[in-house]
């Protein structure tokens, strides 16, 4: 059975030319922070006015039996296979995942629950 997996990628960019920080900074609305999702081709939000730091959101299908470790390693190999086709140079590559079905309900979501 195949469930999406939540695979936040996180970095910085390093070295960016002129030319690249000004075609980040024309494309900046398209990658909000406040628009943030999570998508099969992945989300990339940054700030680049402010600080050089990205973050890709990925939602990688993946069977039960496979190791959320690895799926954060697929969205870390996609995020740098984005980054070095658009010739950006990065560093400090992260990445995390979570499987929503086995995160802990919130408070809110508790109080939902009980009501039902």
């Amino acid at each position: 059975m195949s469930r999406g997996i939540r695979v936040t990628v996180r970095g910085a960019f390093d070295g960016l030319t002129p030319e690249q920080k000004a075609a980040l900074l024309a494309d900046a609305a398209e990658h909000d922070f406040l628009k943030t999702a999570y998508t099969p081709d992945g989300y990339l939000a940054y700030d680049v006015a402010a600080r050089p730091f990205f973050t890709f959101r990925y939602l990688i299908e993946a069977d039960d039996d496979e190791d959320l470790e690895l799926t954060a390693l697929l969205g870390e190999e996609r995020a740098a296979r984005w980054l070095d086709a658009h010739g950006y140079a990065y560093k400090n590559l992260t990445a995390a995942a979570v499987d929503p079905a086995q995160t802990p309900l919130g408070a809110r979501q508790r109080k939902a629950a009980t009501r039902q």
